[in-house]
């Protein structure tokens, strides 16, 4: 039986995030595929990863491109599509912004495991073009080009063969916005690597990039409010506006390697989460160490956090509460959702925290990721 020859497809590699994180169970799932991508900084993913033989597109021989590649936006259709792929059976697009407009080659299979549509466009548009956010050329640039990149994203669509979501929240934006249905597959946290601390030390705790739909400011100025520490790990386009407002018990980190950020998950009080995600790893990993979730009630987080009895409507009703839910992206919604959590700190059991995150094995992840492909290939995905 010849060997089955797979192309991966991601968007861009700059470092590890919730989406690096899937597409390292892909090339794990995959050893021999060859990997696609926008930009490619070397040294910014996972050892697993970087092994894979990696193409670029002309992005990566853009100006500055290393450090302003998402300027490039418009050009990311045009760069995406003359990624020419040589004979392939599967390609596997890993896509929240252009990779799942790739060109399959004659006779491939084309599965999409999709992150987000293309959320500059679409629902997270003002956050990213609106305000003090974006500079005034950049918004101009993104309202001039909106809709041009509403009509692209819809079409492209129709190179998909089958769509896997990573929540239930992106499976209908996948029929809203595409007119297509999508199975959902969450992604995968390595959740037994994770350990619980025997006390909670006095501070929050956030890991993140800096990007204006992460709200990274409202948990800046709740704890401001509050007067109570708060730890970031991250980095982003953003970094120079939250420095400044940030207060005295505010503390940036920088990005910082996994070890790192796991020790940070197992010593916090309670994870903060303050922006509506497409889905979130974040609160799944804080959650493997017996953590509390701040979080706020929209998006993905509803599907990963049960919300203590009284505060919102339960998605895990009849489970033990494992965080709390704010409704309105506000600094006084969130303090708000900070003294609940406080109040109740001590009837948090961390160890029922830790057996919600179980169901989202890697494992299994990647046994139903593979499940998905040979129905692909055959023929009979649905």
């Amino acid at each position: 039986m010849k060997s089955l020859r797979v192309a991966i497809v991601h968007d861009w590699l700059t470092g590890m995030r919730g989406g690096e994180r899937c597409l390292e169970a892909f090339c794990e799932l995959f050893p021999d595929a060859d990997v696609y991508t926008l930009l490619h900084l070397k040294g910014t993913v996972s050892a697993t990863i970087e092994r894979h033989r990696i193409t670029t597109s002309v992005v990566q021989s853009f100006p500055l491109a290393a450090r302003y590649y998402r300027y490039y936006l418009p050009l990311f259709p045009l760069a995406i599509e003359r990624l020419r792929l040589p004979s392939y059976d599967l390609v596997l697009s890993s896509s929240h912004c252009v990779a799942k407009g790739i060109f399959p080659p004659a006779g491939a299979k084309h599965l999409c495991y999709i992150h987000a549509p293309m959320r500059y466009v679409w629902d997270q548009f003002e956050n990213y073009a609106s305000g003090g956010r974006s500079g005034v050329l950049a918004r101009v640039g993104m309202t001039f080009f909106r809709e041009r990149l509403q009509a692209w994203d819809v079409a492209s669509a129709a190179r998909v063969d089958q769509f896997v979501a990573n929540s239930h929240n992106i499976a209908q934006k996948v029929q809203d916005y595409y007119h297509r249905p999508a199975a959902v597959l969450h992604p995968p946290v390595d959740w037994q690597s994770f350990q619980a601390a025997e006390q909670s030390e006095d501070f929050y705790f956030m890991v993140t990039a800096f990007a204006p739909y992460k709200r990274v400011d409202l948990a800046i100025q709740a704890c401001n409010v509050m007067k109570r520490r708060l730890k970031i790990i991250g980095k982003g386009q953003e970094v120079a506006r939250l420095r400044k407002l940030a207060g005295p018990t505010v503390e940036f980190l920088g990005w910082q390697p996994d070890s790192v950020v796991r020790d940070h998950y197992a010593r916090c009080r309670a994870l903060l989460f303050p922006g509506e995600e497409d889905f979130g790893i974040v609160p799944l990993e804080a959650m493997a160490c017996g953590k509390p979730v701040v979080a706020f009630g929209r998006g993905g987080a509803l599907e990963t956090v049960v919300p203590w009895p009284g505060v919102g409507s339960g998605t895990g009703a009849g489970q033990p509460a494992t965080g709390v839910f704010f409704f309105t992206q506000s600094v006084d919604a969130l303090v708000e959702a900070m003294e609940t959590c406080e109040r109740r700190r001590t009837e948090f059991d961390p160890q029922a925290i830790r057996a919600h995150v179980a169901p989202f094995d890697r494992r299994r992840f990647k046994e139903r990721m593979n499940a998905f492909a040979m129905r692909a290939l055959t023929g009979t995905a649905s």
